[in-house]
């Protein structure tokens, strides 16, 4: 495999872009190929089953890109597809995660002992954070709650905003939460809030966005299979499902320039 070939990564929308951003800037020559389902948003209220035929598919067609590692940037697919992923291409492509970094990287600092994790309704009904952890750390304690309001706000464009205030503020309050002493962000959109967390937090609470941690697992593959690029990356290629203006909006955020969205309708193939 060469090590020129592009770097695939896919979400339900614009969360995924929070990785890939971490990605680029971390690793300026690799070439990116992003899928974004915006037609089937959020993935955390669909169903096992459609999330893993959804996670399949994309997987296939950045395989067809002859993409040579592809990135799982969404906590619900990464939950609910991830096994599936690896069973389809993992001997051929390596498969990423957003949980099983994040778990080396807390396990390995062991500076945390009661942990919040927020996330889409599927994410926390997995339980993976909880499980994960504590089947290596049994004396860190994980709390997870169910934020399903916040990706669908996100998307919306509902951030630094009076809404996106009292809704934060809402989920933060729960008693379940009280006395953390760090949060993870288990959804790739919540970074897009983060310093509205860390203002209701007041800086007391450590907040762990897992897209830099996942860029740096990213990084560490990459070496290990000798497969991280030196030359002067191609065109980044971004594709949606269905055209949002809040998706194109947000990659030009992310990437600093206008980016051409391609509209590419995968589930009849």
């Amino acid at each position: 495999m060469s090590s020129s070939l592009p770097v695939g990564i896919f979400d339900s929308g614009i969360g995924g872009l929070t990785v890939a951003s971490a990605i680029h800037k971390l690793l300026p020559n690799e070439q990116l190929i992003y899928f974004g389902d915006t037609a089937h948003l959020p993935y955390g209220e669909k169903s096992p089953e459609a999330i893993k035929y959804y996670s399949l598919k994309i997987a296939k067609f950045l395989a067809d890109k002859k993409c040579k590692i592809i990135v799982i940037a969404c906590h619900t697919a990464s939950s609910q597809a991830y096994e599936d992923l690896v069973e389809f291409l993992g001997d051929k492509i390596p498969i990423v995660n957003m949980i099983d970094p994040v778990v080396e990287k807390i396990i390995a600092e062991n500076q945390y002992k009661r942990i919040g994790v927020i996330g889409t309704k599927s994410t926390i009904q997995a339980n993976l954070y909880q499980t994960k952890i504590q089947a290596l750390n049994a004396q860190m304690e994980v709390i997870p709650l169910a934020t399903p309001l916040l990706a669908k706000m996100i998307e919306e464009g509902f951030f630094n905003h009076q809404i996106s205030q009292a809704v934060i503020h809402s989920y933060l309050s729960s008693p379940k939460l009280k006395k953390i002493d760090s949060l993870i962000l288990a959804c790739t959109h919540y970074p897009l809030i983060e310093a509205e967390i860390r203002d209701f937090y007041k800086d007391q609470v450590a907040i762990v966005d897992p897209a830099e941690i996942v860029a740096d697992y990213v990084k560490s593959r990459l070496q290990t299979f000798e497969l991280l690029s030196d030359t002067e990356p191609k065109r980044h290629q971004f594709f949606v499902s269905d055209y949002t203006p809040s998706f194109e909006k947000s990659t030009q955020v992310f990437f600093g320039q206008k980016i051409h969205l391609s509209h590419k309708n995968i589930w009849g193939q």
